[in-house]
């Protein structure tokens, strides 16, 4: 284990200390290769752009499908760069611009569940959560399988204070704070495929029946934290603004689904101005029916 974590560094670290253009000179040269010769995914991307735009012609979805493909060339440089990023750094290139909309909240000892999904960088959100917000920052996220890398992430991810727990875990972790009123932000992306249909809620999102997982919605209820949704918009390439707005801040008032079903369509808006910026690559629609 501790070869295969040395040989993760020395094949990673000396890129991080190389600097951002150089990494996005080094993207724009993989491009090509990933999209045109290793065809990453191909299959999958140009299904769900043309089930989820079923008005575009075959044009506008090749030119979102090739738009995607540099983005997240992007991605892979700016998450290498963020290995090394120092906060003054992450602050310049990722800034929340309303995080003062939180604050009344840690003041009266309340914790929040912040909402957003795998849209743009979401990484430079983890990395910086718990130095832009007052309210002690936690990201919630599935069980990276590959040990050495996983370890390394997760320990870059997390060395500004930014803790981060695997969904199987979060119940204990929650109920821990919540016992000892610690003002907490939970990040929740929740735009991944359930992988328990019985654990659900399905609702129409870009055009398909699509299951959402709901645990923000439960763990809401559950403990009365205010949900927020927050939209990340890239400015100029590794430049991106941050803002929250409202989802439900009195979640134990609302119907079963239906802060659920909000998140689902405000996302959904997000994802139709810029559609190249979300992870059409990932199998988000596995599970088909509700049935």
């Amino acid at each position: 284990m501790l070869r295969a974590r040395f040989i993760m560094y020395c094949l990673i670290m000396p890129l991080a200390w190389l600097p951002l253009w150089v990494l996005y000179l080094l993207g724009d040269l993989i491009y090509p290769v990933v999209y045109h010769v290793v065809r990453y995914r191909r299959k999958v991307t140009r299904t769900n752009l043309t089930k989820s735009f079923p008005d575009k012609s075959e044009k506008e979805i090749k030119r979102i499908e090739k738009a995607y493909y540099r983005h997240i060339c992007d991605l892979l440089a700016e998450g290498v760069w963020g290995l090394r990023a120092t906060p003054a750094q992450l602050l310049k290139r990722y800034h929340i611009v309303n995080a003062e909309l939180l604050r009344p909240y840690y003041e009266a000892g309340r914790s929040v569940i912040i909402m957003s999904a795998h849209y743009n960088n979401w990484e430079m959100m983890i990395a910086s959560l718990n130095f832009q917000l007052l309210h002690h920052g936690v990201g919630v996220g599935k069980h990276i399988v590959q040990k050495p890398f996983g370890r390394l992430l997760t320990q870059k991810r997390a060395r500004y204070g930014t803790e981060i727990v695997d969904n199987t875990d979060v119940r204990q972790v929650m109920e821990f704070y919540d016992r000892y009123h610690v003002p907490t932000a939970w990040m929740m992306l929740g735009d991944q495929s359930p992988s328990d249909r019985k654990k659900c809620l399905w609702t129409r999102f870009l055009n398909q029946d699509t299951a959402f997982i709901f645990g923000s919605e439960h763990f809401a209820k559950k403990y009365d934290y205010p949900v927020f949704y927050y939209e990340v918009k890239k400015v100029l390439r590794g430049y991106y603004e941050v803002r929250f707005e409202p989802l439900a801040l009195n979640p134990q008032e609302e119907k079963d689904g239906d802060i659920t079903r909000r998140y689902a369509v405000r996302l959904e808006k997000t994802i139709n101005e810029k559609p190249e910026y979300w992870l059409w690559s990932h199998r988000r629609w596995k599970l088909k029916t509700k049935n």
